[in-house]
């Protein structure tokens, strides 16, 4: 398992900061190994428990008594087997000098954050871990820890660790399709999502097909012969946990020309390659949705650097043909991403359309491979996706990103 340096640095911050932190995200993606390896570096007591685990479930039977002694650090591991924990949390995240700081990890499900919300509201502050991003790959492809060829492999495997990390490419394969197999078997109806898994898993692969483009429920719910607000709720459950993602539209004064539906992404590229039986790097690039998984990819990096959150991400784009991949608004002011598949990456008509239209002052043509930025021309600069850390970074406190102005990045 490789380092997250960044995601233990701001666990340790909102452990500071509030007696409960919820790690929540995907089965596998690495709560667990992040929970250990902040519970190495924690300076007091550590106590772990997994809900899972027959033993921890025996030495929980009375949790008041099991909890209540308990300083430091206390990991809840699976805690959305146990929700009926919360109330107890609340009662001792209420204690004076508050003497443990409770870490509870989950599978992201709408549920799970309503219930924690509403017990322990006040009290709790909430992080959703993703898979392995690009900046966290670059940082240990710089230190010898993995292969230099990290981005591709992070592109074709996606970033669940076992698919990434895994020994070989039919290794990676294999656990992904378990992982589709298990989510829809067993996953899902432990969050409390009772839903056909046959159904499901033919709408799954459905939307893998529609990656990239905007949402249509009429079109999907004929294919199925479903309603509209079947497969819609397929998407909520899909969204919910962290397997698909919408992008809005941004609205402009354009009128009726603007593209007003969202888009949507299957958030991991590995389990979208899996779901469309891409099989290696030559299965992918000959594939029609290349350019679309290239582009949720790096639309979903983009998105994780600058910490927008909803409301801040959109794209935008008018039946013209105009259009601007990601629009990252703040304090009034947006930066505009546009994505290609390319090393060498040319100003287009849209392009110069978009920048004019939604006022940019900077747009970024994001490019593959690695090397420093350089400028197109005004107010335009292709930026390889190994610098994107030049050119996106979370600034909240002062600006709405850290952009420079000046044709390059630093």
């Amino acid at each position: 398992m490789l380092p997250r340096p960044v995601h233990l640095a701001q666990l340790l911050q909102r452990l500071g900061q509030f007696p409960v932190v919820a790690l929540l995200g995907a089965r596998q993606v690495g709560k667990t190994t992040l929970a250990r390896q902040l519970a190495a570096s924690w300076d007091g007591p550590v106590k772990h428990f997994d809900l899972e685990d027959p033993d921890d479930q025996a030495r929980l039977s009375d949790p008041a008594f099991a909890l209540r002694p308990l300083t430091g650090l206390v990991v809840l591991d699976e805690i959305q087997t146990r929700p009926d924990l919360f109330p107890l949390l609340r009662v001792l995240a209420d204690r004076p000098e508050t003497p443990a700081r409770f870490l509870i990890l989950g599978c992201a499900s709408p549920e799970l954050v309503r219930r924690a919300a509403e017990s322990l509201a006040g009290r709790v502050t909430f992080r959703e871990l993703d898979g392995f991003g690009l900046a966290e790959l670059a940082a240990a492809s710089r230190l010898g820890a993995i292969d230099p060829g990290w981005l591709d492999s992070r592109w074709l495997r996606g970033g669940f660790p076992r698919a990434l990390l895994a020994n070989d490419l039919p290794t990676s394969r294999e656990w992904r399709d378990a992982f589709i197999r298990t989510y829809l078997e067993r996953d899902l109806p432990q969050l409390g999502i009772h839903l056909p898994a046959l159904t499901l898993r033919r709408f799954w692969t459905m939307l893998a097909h529609h990656h990239g483009q905007t949402w249509n429920s009429s079109e999907i719910a004929r294919s199925l012969g479903v309603s509209d607000k079947t497969v819609n709720r397929y998407l909520d459950a899909l969204e919910g946990t962290s397997m698909a993602h919408r992008l809005s539209p941004w609205h402009t004064n354009l009128g009726k020309r603007e593209v007003k539906a969202a888009k949507v992404y299957v958030s991991d590229t590995g389990i979208l390659h899996s779901l469309l039986r891409i099989a290696d790097a030559d299965a992918l690039l000959a594939h029609p949705k290349c350019g679309a998984s290239w582009e949720g990819l790096i639309v979903r990096e983009i998105i994780r650097r600058s910490g927008a959150r909803r409301g801040e991400a959109y794209f935008w784009g008018v039946h013209t043909g105009a259009k601007l991949d990601l629009l990252i608004l703040r304090n009034g002011q947006g930066v505009g991403f546009e994505i290609k598949l390319t090393r060498s990456p040319k100003v287009t008509a849209a392009m110069r359309s978009a920048r004019e239209v939604l006022n940019l002052e900077q747009l970024y043509v994001v490019c593959h491979g690695e090397g420093a930025p350089w400028p197109l021309s005004d107010g335009m600069t292709a930026v390889p996706v190994a610098s994107l850390d030049a050119c996106v970074t979370d600034s909240r406190s002062t600006a709405p990103l850290v952009i420079p102005t000046n044709q390059t990045c630093p």
